[in-house]
């Protein structure tokens, strides 16, 4: 029977009612490893196949949800937080989960030191002082120590971040080569507690989760979920109708209008954190210009592109921090202006123009959203080069630092609006050699000022004055910055009406298979 599913899309078979097919792009599937994953899929399977010590709360971010945890206490001065993890949870296996498989998940993500380890390192965590701040005080007890007096939500919401997944200790050792602490391995392979288990992945196929009769979500109705690597939305929207998949999750907004009379297709969309924006490398002297940073905000259609290309599918939104986070910004300040863009690029001395590359995943929209931007640059006098690849070329270039534009979407790691602050406004260091490789230096906008005002805004608890000082950062970048925010994504979702369950959040770790029924 897997097989027949498994298959092209020309075949046309009805999923097995213990099975779900999904079908979504896996272009950026790099890696299942917690402790490296920091794509949108990849979080997103990550979140399924482990448990995390709090998960978010979409409806009080700044009170985030014990999942792990059973209690916690914070020491008067805010450094020391002890935890207590709750009884009964297990691993595949059956043995049991315990404050040891916590402490060594959070110092291999330390140790490991791959690109979401920021998130960790920047409340002063490190190799050299992880083992006395991060320590086992019994089977189901730890310490957690920081370097200053944070607001608590920041580290609660941070412990609930993928990169906190609690993996299992005895089984990753198992497989770990050459003191790689089982990373190879990890790549395509799971040691969590989670709902559901990796049963293989055949890269640029399919990935197959396996459900886990241990977990207290179990569904006895649903024994796998096949999620299909189908990267044209045409192809998605012909199996769904074909039955070939129960659920499409990159179909265009005019694919949905055209399914909305299909008999036996329900359809679906709800907010999202991730947002669209533009990030202009510094390097390059031209686009390091505020006059050019500000020309190019004033030579995109925003209202155009959501009306035309993304009815549904986005708002307009221009920073960076999401509606639905603390201190979120709802203030959209520039409108396509074409004599307001040239005047500015005539200041700053470039009245004849320029040409300049941008580099984009090669999915659909986003290809069509740079070619909308493409075509309002050109009415100012700037010629943009669409270098489409990818998605894993594209990160892989960007985190280099070897793009001149890039036109792309940000998630945050947690719901904290840190998470979003942290990566746009925060770069104290903008060499090479740099530990924590955020957006603001991808792009090399050094900045010690202001990301220490970033890092100041972390000790503020009081909520209202935490809020006002991240609307503040908002305005910065916003109006002087490498960064020029675009939208607020919508997910649109088309599946089988005999579908239920499941769960679109904010953020992509918030995307739950656990309560799929058919």
């Amino acid at each position: 029977m897997m097989a027949t599913f498994l298959s092209g899309p020309a075949c046309e078979a009805e999923t097995p009612k213990n099975v779900v097919v999904m079908a979504k792009s896996l272009d950026d599937l790099i890696t299942l490893d917690p402790a490296e994953a920091f794509e949108f899929s990849g979080t997103e399977i990550v979140a399924n196949l482990y448990d995390r010590l709090f998960q978010a709360n979409p409806q009080k971010p700044e009170e985030p949800i014990p999942d792990l945890v059973e209690s916690w206490s914070i020491s008067e001065d805010g450094l020391r937080y002890e935890f207590t993890l709750k009884e009964g949870r297990v691993f595949r296996d059956g043995r049991p989960l315990l404050s040891d498989d916590a402490v060594f998940s959070i110092k291999r993500a330390i140790i490991l030191n791959k690109t979401p380890a920021f998130i960790l390192s920047q409340l002063g965590l490190s190799e050299q002082n992880i083992d006395e701040r991060v320590r086992v005080l019994s089977d189901l007890r730890f310490v957690f120590e920081v370097d200053k007096n944070y607001s608590p939500s920041l580290i609660l919401n941070i412990l609930s971040a993928t990169i906190t997944s609690v993996l299992d200790k005895q089984t990753v050792l198992q497989h770990s080569e050459e003191g790689d602490l089982g990373q190879k391995w990890l790549r395509a392979n799971s040691a969590g507690s989670g709902p559901f288990q990796v049963s293989r992945w055949n890269v640029g196929e399919y990935v197959v989760l396996d459900s886990n009769p241990g977990h207290p979500n179990f569904s006895k109705r649903i024994g796998k979920i096949i999620i299909r690597d189908i990267r044209e939305p045409a192809t998605q929207r012909l199996m769904l109708i074909r039955k070939d998949i129960d659920i499409a999750r990159d179909l265009t907004p005019d694919q949905i209008i055209a399914l909305s009379d299909e008999a036996g297709v329900a359809l679906w969309s709800r907010s999202q954190a991730r947002i669209f924006y533009i990030s202009l490398n510094q390097k390059n002297s031209i686009l390091a210009d505020p006059k050019v940073q500000k020309a190019i905000r004033f030579a995109i259609d925003y209202e155009g592109i959501v009306r035309h290309l993304l009815p549904g599918r986005a708002e307009v939104h221009q920073s960076f921090l999401p509606e639905g986070f603390l201190g979120s910004l709802n203030e959209n300040p520039f409108a396509f202006d074409v004599a307001q863009a040239r005047k500015l690029l005539d200041e700053a001395g470039h009245k004849k123009g320029f040409v300049v590359r941008v580099d984009v995943r090669s999915d659909t929209l986003a290809l069509q959203v740079a070619q909308a931007i493409q075509t309002s640059l050109a009415q100012v006098g700037i010629t943009l080069e669409i270098r489409p690849a990818d998605g894993k070329q594209v990160l892989t270039r960007y985190r280099a630092r070897r793009h001149d534009m890039y036109l792309g979407y940000w998630g945050p790691d947690y719901m904290d609006p840190h998470s979003n602050a942290a990566a746009f406004v925060r770069n104290l260091n903008n060499s090479d050699g740099a530990n924590d490789r955020t957006l603001a230096w991808r792009n090399n906008w050094d900045i010690p000022q202001l990301s220490r005002l970033t890092d100041a805004a972390t000790l503020i608890r009081d909520p209202s004055a935490r809020a006002a000082a991240y609307t503040e950062l908002q305005r910065i970048v916003q109006n002087d910055s490498p960064f020029i925010v675009l939208f607020q994504e919508r997910a649109l979702v088309a599946a089988r009406d005999y579908l239920k369950g499941l769960e679109i959040g904010l953020t992509s770790d918030q995307i739950r298979y656990e309560n799929i029924m058919k």
